[in-house]
């Protein structure tokens, strides 16, 4: 049976290409690979192994956690905390940043990831993820890390991806030149590049987002959709499909495949519980704009490019639009007339 170019081989040939590589980062994201191994597994046997269900806990964010979240987040420190390759991690189910046993060795790299992105999906047998974020720590620094240390703004990041449980396992990973996919071959245990140089269509003809909040659309977004759903009558002269698979995860990966829009932007509802968006920007928003940006698409808040943005804490949210690069670009300029 011809096996293909795993995801370790595929880092490894991409590290050799740059002068002076310790080999950390290529152990680093195998141990990621591992890790997303191991929630792949916990997800797909779910309730009968009994980790379907609340956990009743809540994160930071005050959201009940899943099992499931519980477990990943575990799966995916305990993997990565005692190797040596990074010197701190944090996580969205974490208050603060998880600071390393002190038997473990440090290295130079920060790890921040969502274990488990859209975990209400598991009870109904949907979609979900894990998505994760590398940054260098900041040059000169000494001791344990800080907060400080992991606020950098998505720029900074060297490597972005998340891995997707769904009808497969597969990990879609960007280290600032291009964005590969890599299949889960249950056979032989490895994750296999399927998808080389994913590209989104700088056109589309459908979106991605939570209609139900339409009454707390600013006027961009809701001059946006409306005009999407007029379709061929309508001022766009073409029919639009609407998808949303209630994980962001899920939507942007369709998103990758064939193109689209996703949005989850600032509205009236969210302004009245004092957020700055639904979504985190360090655990969520960096690290799929990043890839989406290295797909050619764009991400944008609205008004800003989302991987300019200075972070101010660990679990800051932004509005997020994101995809193909002509949509995106639309978008922004309504929200620019509405100034």
């Amino acid at each position: 049976m011809p096996i293909g170019t795993t995801i370790t081989e595929y880092i490894i040939e991409e590290q050799r290409q740059i002068q002076g590589v310790s080999g950390d980062f290529t152990a680093l994201i195998n141990d990621v690979v591992i890790a997303c191994k191991a929630i792949s597994s916990a997800v797909r046997y779910g309730s009968l192994v009994g980790v379907l269900g609340t956990a009743d806990t809540e994160n930071i964010q005050g959201e009940t956690q899943k099992k499931l979240d519980v477990i990943a987040n575990n799966l995916f420190i305990k993997r990565n905390e005692w190797a040596g390759h990074v010197a701190a991690l944090a996580s969205e189910e974490m208050t603060d940043v998880y600071h390393l046993p002190a038997q473990y060795p440090r290295g130079k790299y920060l790890l921040v990831f969502d274990p488990l992105d859209g975990s209400s999906n598991t009870d109904v047998c949907g979609a979900v993820g894990t998505i994760f974020s590398i940054m260098r720590r900041p040059e000169g620094a000494t001791g344990e890390p800080t907060e400080d240390d992991f606020l950098q703004p998505g720029t900074r990041q060297v490597c972005a991806g998340y891995a997707l449980y769904g009808p497969s396992s597969m990990i879609v990973l960007t280290t600032g030149h291009g964005v590969n996919g890599f299949t889960l071959d249950q056979r032989i245990g490895e994750y296999i590049l399927t998808n080389p140089d994913m590209k989104i269509p700088a056109d589309t003809q459908e979106f991605s987002i939570n209609a139900s909040y339409m009454r707390f659309w600013d006027p961009p977004v809701r001059r946006y959709i409306d005009e999407c759903i007029a379709g061929k009558e309508g001022p766009r002269n073409k029919d639009f499909n609407m998808r949303w698979a209630g994980a962001m995860i899920a939507d942007v990966h369709r998103i990758l495949c064939r193109g689209g829009v996703f949005l989850y932007p600032m509205d009236r509802k969210l302004r009245t519980k004092s957020q700055e968006g639904k979504l985190r920007l360090m655990y969520e928003g960096n690290p799929m704009s990043f890839i989406v940006e290295q797909a050619g698409g764009l991400a944008s808040t609205g008004t800003q490019r989302i991987m300019d943005l200075q972070p101010t804490g660990l679990h800051q949210r932004c509005p997020v639009i994101m995809g193909s690069r002509n949509e995106v670009e639309r978008i922004v300029a309504y929200h620019r007339e509405g100034e």
